[in-house]
């Protein structure tokens, strides 16, 4: 018989605004702590030297993780031109220092120049992990592991402030893609070098910025709260089918849900015609009160095997276990 897990069955997410300094994990082991939250896990790590949004799912949010961890991010990063280090970031050692020989018009043009999609090859200062360690393990005893250039896509990118020798810029890029990477090349390209100064984070897919809340936050209400009630942590938590949103929406009634809570292969109601292998968030009921169950995908009529008439039929991937 499993152990049961101990600590608090609570599922939603927590947008934390990320301080500077230490890991992701560490925050995470955090948070569960004072929310003491008996699952909890992250959704892409940011940096120590960053800041910013890190959606942190408690209980059964963490079955959905994997969406927020595909999703778009939004950057604000400054760069500091005419020096190259290591790490490409300020915590990094001084590799080649240069004249910043360059004006702002040519500043903006090589920043813009990383629209659109290309090939990066991640840092060695990164954590994508190389045979279960991330690369940076490697980095810091000086190995250097071969890399893949991976695809990314800069989606938009704003120049907010040229103050030579700094440069503020605002990125929205896809996932994988490593902003100091970015600012390595673009000092490469202008032949003077660069490195990151500053790293925010400020959204991942559709979350509000509005809606961060600081660690500090998290432990003064944490201190505030009488024995066993933790409403005011909770009522910050964002709910779990936020991670998902971007899914179209399934809904089905009590039989079906209960086949689906046993992992069969529903038929419900949509208003999109299925798509066969594609995901779809699955509800019980309509309105305010609807019940999330969790993700099912696509598949033909499980009862013939024909093409699809129309109806929407969906098999289980990612349930969503409520205590009873």
């Amino acid at each position: 018989m499993a152990r049961r897990r101990k600590g608090r069955n609570i599922n939603g997410i927590v947008l934390l605004d990320k301080p500077l300094g230490g890991s992701s994990n560490q925050l995470l082991q955090k948070v569960r702590w004072l929310y003491k939250a008996a699952k909890a896990g992250h959704t892409g790590a940011l940096d120590p030297l960053a800041s910013g949004m890190l959606p942190l799912c408690l209980g059964e949010a963490t079955k959905f993780s994997q969406f927020l961890l595909d999703a778009e991010k939004t950057y604000e990063v400054t760069a500091k031109l005419g020096i190259r280090t290591t790490t490409s970031d300020a915590d990094g050692e001084v590799v080649d220092e240069k004249p910043v020989d360059v004006d702002e018009a040519t500043v903006r043009e090589a920043c813009l120049s990383f629209l659109g999609k290309s090939k990066q090859i991640p840092s060695m200062f990164s954590a994508l992990k190389h045979q279960g360690k991330p690369l940076y393990y490697y980095a810091r005893q000086g190995i250097e592991i071969e890399r893949e250039p991976r695809d990314i896509e800069v989606y938009e990118l704003e120049v907010t402030r040229v103050a030579l020798p700094f440069v503020d810029m605002r990125i929205k890029c896809s996932k994988g893609t490593y902003i100091r990477s970015i600012v390595d090349d673009l000092g490469q390209n202008l032949g003077c070098g660069a490195y990151v100064t500053r790293l925010h984070r400020t959204e991942v897919a559709d979350y509000p910025t509005d809606k961060m809340v600081s660690l500090d936050t998290l432990i003064t209400l944490q201190e505030s709260l009488q024995e066993g009630d933790f409403k005011a942590l909770d009522d910050l938590l964002i709910p779990m089918d936020t991670a998902v949103s971007r899914l179209l929406k399934v809904v089905v009634d009590d039989t079906e849900r209960m086949r689906f809570d046993h992992g069969q292969s529903v038929e419900g109601q949509s208003d999109h015609q299925l798509e066969e292998g594609e995901a779809y968030r699955v509800y019980h009921g309509e309105g305010p009160g609807a019940l999330f169950l969790g993700v099912g995908e696509g598949v033909k009529n499980p009862k013939d095997q024909r093409a699809n008439t129309g109806k929407v039929f969906v098999n289980p991937k990612r349930r969503v276990v409520y205590e009873q």
